[in-house]
Order: C-alpha cells, then structure tokens, then sequence
C-alpha cells in the first residue's frame, strides 16, 4: 500500500509538471523509485510508465508536435541506446552518471546562459546528434529529455512545439529503454505489486488534466524556463545519483 501511494503521489506531480514544461515523470519519478524499488527496476517501471504518459500526453498536444524533428530525433535513438547498453557492462553504471550529468549541466548551461554569443543551431544535423546524444543519456541515466533541451535551447527551438514533440520522443526513447535492459536481462520487474499500475495510471489522467488547465494560464517564457529548471534538475539528479554510487 505504501509504494502504491508513493507511485500514485509522484506520478501525479510528474505528469502535472510534464504537461506545462515537457518533462517531469521521468525527472522526478526516476530518482524516487531507483530509491524505494531499486536502481535497476526503478529505473525500469519508470520508463514504462513514462512512455504510457507521454502516450496520453501526445494526444492532448499532437496539434502542436513537430513530426518532422519528431521522425529525425525519434529515428536514431536507438543508435546512442545500443552503445549505452554495451558500456553499462563494461564501465561502472556510476562513474557514466557523473560523467553524463557533467556534460549535461555544462552544455545545459552554455546554451542558457550564452544564448547571445552560442552560435545557433541549424540543420538536421544538431537534432540527429540530440537524439543518439539521447538515446544514450536515457540507458545509462534514465534521462532523454535535458540532452535535447539543449538542442532546443542552441536551436531557438519553440516552447510550445518543442514541450509538445517531447512527448513521442518519450515514448520512443522509454520504449527502447526498457525493452534493452528486459532483453539483456538487466533487470526483472514481474514481482512488483500490481497495485502500482492501476495507481500510476488515475495519476496520470488527474496529473495531465490538471496540466492542461495550468498550461493555458501560464506565460510561454515561463514554461521555457520551468523546462530548463527541469533539465537542469535531470542533470543534478544524475550527477548526485552516480556521486552517491562511487562513495
């Protein structure tokens, strides 16, 4: 009953939060479940509920996703989540995290903060190394959606379409995720109550709603900053995650 409330509250928070910036149940899930069911199975649970959300989120915002840098970023995900399995097995999962959450704040903070002098990115190239950049990020750490805010943030990218195609790369990026580590056998999630399911999904449905009536009543330079605090709090989370592991 107690992990049953616990997935039900973060859930609701998530899914409310993801719906006005773009990101949320993975951020704010990930760490609390790696804590209550395990690194591994946490991880795993919040991917697949991760994906179901940004399922029900896109369609709530499909008028406003940007298919075609949906299909660009979407397509090659899966060429950053390969490698990202294949060093998992070789390298500490730990000292990865540190490294991807360094990377992640600098580049996060570059783009933020120097948007005047960082030259802006063009072309289909920048998106297509955000999505395999991507695909890695979320294998490793369990985060897709700060590595490409940083392609939003260097491209100039549209608040309002860029929250709104997040949510299929979600799905894709939760999808391929989970299905890598169940196929190398990374992690086992089968004896986990069932209870936890039907929970997360009545928070999703409340969440999203009342993400739906927040994000009309805020300002779009407001969500794009709530987005780049969520980015920013992906790259913490990852950093103190893998610190914690090395002690």
């Amino acid at each position: 009953m107690e992990l049953m409330i616990l997935v039900f509250a973060t859930v609701l928070v998530g899914a409310c939060m993801q719906r006005v910036s773009g990101m949320g149940v993975g951020l704010i899930g990930g760490p609390v479940l790696s804590i209550a069911i395990g690194p591994v199975e946490g991880i795993m649970v919040i991917n697949a509920i991760a994906a179901v959300n940004a399922a029900m989120s896109t369609v709530t915002v499909r008028r406003n996703v940007d298919w075609g840098k949906f299909a660009l970023i979407g397509s090659v995900m899966v060429l950053g989540a390969v490698p990202g399995a294949w060093l998992v097995h070789l390298v500490s999962p730990a000292v990865l995290q540190v490294v991807v959450g360094v990377l992640l704040l600098t580049a996060l903070g570059v783009t933020t903060f120097g948007r005047r002098v960082v030259p802006r990115a063009s072309g289909r190239l920048p998106a297509v190394v955000s999505g395999v950049v991507g695909g890695f990020s979320n294998t490793v750490a369990g985060v897709a959606g700060p590595v490409i805010t940083v392609y939003a943030q260097a491209s100039r990218w549209d608040q309002r379409t860029f929250s709104a195609t997040l949510q299929p790369l979600f799905i894709v990026s939760g999808l391929v995720s989970f299905s890598i580590k169940y196929l190398t056998s990374a992690g086992d999630i089968s004896a986990q109550p069932w209870g936890i399911w039907s929970a997360a999904v009545v928070a999703m449905v409340i969440g999203i709603a009342a993400g739906m009536v927040i994000s009309r009543r805020i300002e779009r330079e407001k969500a794009r900053r709530l987005a780049v605090a969520m980015a920013a709090l992906g790259g913490v989370t990852v950093l103190v995650r893998g610190i914690l592991s090395l002690l």
